[in-house]
């Protein structure tokens, strides 16, 4: 493992950042974003497409990590995806990596075209869940020169099966989607609570926080019709095809590290990995140390250090 150390005296200023209100368009459907940028830049800028763990929204981690880039030197867009926070789209609140794929597919188009890029191939950022989906995105597109994953969450349907309890469990909470995918109306649950047992994520730290996670834009709901196209996701396919100079951050207390192993012993692509010790998942979200860590790497891999 390597445990990197923190240099304080060279953390960014975040006053000098600026935010940017953007909407752009995915399969028809208007995506909301921010992009974040340093303020006065007299010249074009590097630039990368930033999204964050399942059911979340751009202002979380996401935006933590796009902020940190710009604070570096970055042009970095941070986005809802379809049927989530501020954008169009239904049904709401689905974790679809097809459709989330596809979000981010337009995002890096979006985000190559606009004047503030200098170069038309931006980079990808992906943390938890969203690095599968980046990490599909990006082996599929000719836009994007690097990748990094931070703390991914990369299962295949097997995984998913030990993870949710067993084939029986499994099936179970497929059938339930397709119930709720064939009902006239929705059938949503909380995401994140630290009193309701039936919470898709009962008692979770950063989730159910309301100075880290649970904020006022967190829309910290579930359609049930997520378990299908989410249990039968294979986050590790894309490893077969991508060919990206790619970052892996990642930590052995972190949710899925076998995950994450698998996927570097399986891709072509040239892989520089860093392993943290004793940080957890919800650390890489917003512990200001280890996302500095991570941050600085990701600059520094993308091609700016500030």
């Amino acid at each position: 493992m390597t445990q990197l150390r923190i240099n304080l005296q060279n953390t960014p200023d975040f006053s000098g950042v600026e935010r940017r209100l953007v909407s752009f368009d995915s399969a028809g459907v208007a995506l909301s974003g921010v992009l974040y940028l340093p303020k006065d830049a007299s010249a074009s800028l590097p630039a990368v497409v930033v999204t964050g763990a399942w059911t979340t929204v751009k202002e979380q981690m996401a935006g933590t990590y796009a902020r940190e880039l710009a604070a570096r030197g970055f042009a970095a867009l941070a986005f809802d995806f379809t049927g989530w926070g501020e954008s169009g789209g239904m049904p709401r609140y689905v974790e679809d990596p097809k459709t989330k794929t596809a979000d981010i597919k337009a995002a890096v188009r979006f985000l190559a075209a606009l004047s503030d890029v200098d170069d038309p191939k931006v980079g990808g950022l992906g943390i938890c869940a969203s690095s599968g989906y980046m990490a599909n995105a990006v082996a599929d597109c000719d836009e994007v020169a690097k990748l990094a994953l931070v703390a991914p969450w990369l299962h295949t349907p097997t995984m998913a099966e030990e993870i949710y309890g067993g084939p029986e469990s499994t099936a179970k909470l497929i059938e339930a989607g397709r119930a709720a995918e064939a009902s006239n109306e929705p059938h949503v649950v909380t995401a994140a609570s630290s009193d309701d047992e039936n919470a898709l994520m009962y008692q979770a730290p950063y989730y159910t926080e309301t100075d880290r996670g649970l904020i006022e834009t967190y829309d910290n709901l579930f359609n049930v019709a997520s378990w299908e196209p989410w249990l039968t996701y294979d986050a590790l396919a894309s490893a077969d095809r991508l060919q990206t100079p790619t970052l892996l951050i990642c930590s052995d207390a972190a949710a899925l590290p076998a995950g994450a192993r698998m996927f570097v012993d399986r891709t072509r692509a040239p892989v520089e990995e860093i392993w943290l010790d004793d940080v957890n998942q919800f650390d890489f979200y917003d512990r200001s140390d280890v996302v500095k860590i991570a941050a600085d790497a990701s600059a520094k891999h993308f091609g700016k250090v500030s």
